[in-house]
């Protein structure tokens, strides 16, 4: 796209939507527009009404989504209402009847619950927020979801994963449009990351998922987080339940997916993050989790985040000063 060239980004607005992946975008656009680009950002709801946004504040809307012209980008941002109840149709059709007017479709967080109620996702990968992927994929069985992705392109279908991460996919089109020097002056003013290394299982709560179904498993279960540094050899784990190895090992991977060798692994990396975030060095960290040393530590950070621990410390440690030193 020609810097003179006007580019019309609609953005579907609607009761209960996250006022953040309205903003975040919208302001990443205003950002390239001082720069040099030529964005319209127009706000439309279903009806054309006002709406109010997931914290009370009302949203002027700009025009109905049955007549809004043809949009070169056609945004669609979450809330939190979305998976827990099902997805209106009025704001169905106000997704179907944009998208096939739209040059190319996006949606920011949850807003993949509606684009995956409106059809849009089915034979095409996906993500969203990391805490409700997992239903993403029970509701659209025909999509690919990539829990870990920042965000994903499929063709002229866009989605990104929690809230601020619509920041960088508004970055990612910007590029598209502009190309990357424009792109890193809007980064550098809004004082982002132009693309983000690693995925965001950085950024997820630890030892999410249910608890295993049966009492049997989960006493192991319970043993391995309760100690996650403590002796846990598949032999070791298989006698606190009088099994076999191999017994165990069904169970995990029916109940699970896992095996109980990475359980442990996980286990560990998932209090070793809660140990950096509190401060710890990485050395004092490795021993606390479980790992035999810091380098077996390492090596999982990297497979899991694309970070060292040194590098995961540096991003998620909390804002507040800290003068005693590492």
């Amino acid at each position: 796209m020609g810097g003179s060239a006007t580019h019309r980004v609609a953005i579907l607005v609607y009761d209960g939507v996250k006022l953040l992946d309205v903003v975040g975008p919208a302001e990443v656009f205003g950002e390239a527009n001082r720069l040099g680009a030529n964005y319209t950002i127009v706000l439309v709801s279903p009806t054309g009404a006002d709406v109010t946004s997931s914290i009370g504040i009302r949203i002027a809307v700009d025009d109905a989504a049955a007549t809004e012209s043809a949009p070169d980008t056609f945004l669609v941002p979450g809330a939190d209402l979305y998976p827990r109840t099902p997805v209106p149709r009025d704001l169905i059709e106000a997704t179907r009847t944009l998208s096939l007017r739209a040059s190319r479709v996006a949606s920011i967080c949850t807003g993949a619950f509606i684009l995956g109620a409106a059809g849009l996702l089915d034979g095409k990968r996906a993500t969203t927020h990391w805490k409700v992927a997992h239903e993403l994929v029970a509701r659209c069985r025909a999509s690919r979801v990539e829990p870990d992705a920042i965000y994903v392109r499929d063709g002229t279908t866009y989605t990104s994963a929690g809230v601020t991460a619509g920041i960088d996919l508004a970055l990612a089109l910007i590029e598209e449009d502009h190309g990357p020097d424009l792109t890193r002056d809007v980064a550098r003013a809004l004082v982002v990351y132009l693309q983000r290394s690693g995925g965001q299982s950085q950024f997820s709560a630890p030892l999410q998922g249910p608890p295993p179904r049966s009492p049997a498993l989960r006493r192991v279960t319970d043993v391995i987080t309760a100690n996650p540094g403590g002796n846990h050899s598949l032999g070791e784990l298989a006698k606190h339940l009088n099994v076999s190895t191999r017994h165990l090992t069904r169970l995990f991977r029916e109940e699970l997916s896992t095996t109980p060798a990475r359980y442990v692994e996980m286990i560990r990396f998932d209090m070793a993050k809660a140990l950096l975030d509190q401060g710890h060095t990485a050395t004092q960290t490795a021993s606390l989790a479980g790992f035999p040393n810091y380098e077996s530590m390492r090596r999982i950070f990297v497979r899991e985040l694309s970070l060292s621990p040194a590098a995961y410390q540096r991003r998620f440690r909390t804002a507040r000063r800290d003068d005693e030193g590492q």
